[in-house]
């Protein structure tokens, strides 16, 4: 008898890019060595959604209207950015909607104080982001990538994949509890530290920093991938052509891979 795979909890991943030099720069921060899953990775901010990322009261906080999952799901991005990063998505109330500017370094490095309370689960959000009369820019995040466990983890998460311009002028610093580092990086720059051995990425991320590689700046990141279909990926095991086992994970993705050694999963 074998037993039935758990349940993936909803998770949210946000890409926080600005432009650099040559390509765009995306914000990763690194795991704690303590954490117990990609414990001293390179990530991009994010984690799982709680209970109050999907109650009723965001509704009159929120920009933009995205069905249920979505919108509790691009509000986990918004607050997973905030708590690892300090960075804050959001406008003030009074001047909400679509495209409107982000709030600035005054507002973030005031409710910088909270981003603890705001993790440990002894602050509410909604009533952070309510009592400084500001609404979470959910329309400023692009759906980039959705990514499911593998079944036979037995921790699994249903991970939305986003991507988000960087608030103008905001400064980015880890949290010391979660993570000990939060640095820009190219998505290629990124990719060749691991190469190089100077840092451990894993897989789902890996293959979003490919993807991000193809942008030619913010700009271009956010048209391109706006108009590109979301392909669920839930990888499977299975072997290559020399029979080393593997994860294989759909062409139609648009990851330009299909096939990763569980060897280099790094999970």
């Amino acid at each position: 008898m074998t037993n039935a795979p758990s349940e993936p909890r909803l998770s949210a991943t946000v890409l926080i890019i600005r432009d650099g030099q040559a390509a765009p720069q995306v914000l990763m921060v690194k795991r704690h060595y303590e954490i117990d899953f990609a414990a001293g990775a390179l990530v991009f901010p994010g984690g799982k959604a709680s209970e109050e990322d999907s109650e009723s009261g965001w509704d009159a906080f929120t920009d933009g209207d995205f069905g249920p999952v979505q919108q509790d799901a691009r509000i986990a991005a918004v607050r997973e950015a905030f708590e690892e990063s300090g960075l804050l998505l959001a406008r003030h109330v009074a001047n909400r909607g679509p495209g409107a500017p982000l709030v600035g370094p005054d507002i973030s490095s005031r409710l910088a104080p909270h981003r603890g309370p705001v993790d440990r689960r002894e602050e509410s959000f909604l009533e952070l982001i309510r009592q400084h009369e500001l609404v979470l820019a959910l329309d400023s995040l692009v759906h980039f990538g959705h990514w499911i466990t593998p079944e036979m983890m037995p921790k699994r998460f249903d991970t939305h994949f986003y991507l988000a311009p960087a608030p103008p002028e905001q400064i980015a610093a880890h949290d010391g509890r979660e993570t000990t580092d939060a640095v820009w990086l190219g998505a290629d720059e990124a990719l060749d530290l691991e190469l190089e051995g100077k840092a451990t990425i894993i897989f789902p991320t890996r293959m979003n920093l490919r993807k991000l590689a193809r942008a030619t700046s913010v700009a271009d990141a956010a048209s391109r991938y706006a108009r590109e279909p979301v392909v669920s990926v839930l990888p499977r095991v299975g072997k290559d052509e020399t029979g080393q086992a593997c994860l294989i994970i759909p062409e139609e993705a648009g990851y330009g891979q299909t096939i990763e050694l569980l060897s280099r999963v790094n999970v």
